[in-house]
């Protein structure tokens, strides 16, 4: 009975630790840049953009395809970098764990 009673406290330690996390993730920005950094993305880790950066010089009407590329690319870079950070937090937070190999947290 002791071990179960260990076992909900330490799920109890994690659920506060994993929601300390989400908070975390929040507040950690990232950037993304595409095209040599002429277009330059920054979010949070859990994918909120706070801010998109052009270079003057893209800002041709003729070339707006190319502008538009480079912004999907810039977010997907920064996206690609809060996933990163958010899962090496996590890997932080489930040191020690018993966890299956594969398995990611939040289920």
């Amino acid at each position: 009975m002791r071990d179960i009673m260990g076992l909900m406290k330490q799920a109890q330690a994690m659920q506060q630790k994993m929601t300390d996390l989400q908070a975390e993730l929040d507040t950690v920005e990232v950037s993304g840049a595409a095209g040599g950094g002429a277009v330059a993305v920054t979010m949070t880790a859990k994918g909120l953009v706070k801010g998109v950066t052009v270079d003057p010089s893209l800002l041709v009407p003729d070339e707006k395809e190319i502008l538009e590329d480079l912004i999907v690319a810039a977010v997907n870079d920064a996206r690609q970098k809060g996933e990163r950070a958010a899962q090496e937090r996590m890997q932080e937070l489930t040191k020690g764990l018993p966890l299956p190999p594969g398995m990611k947290l939040p289920f």
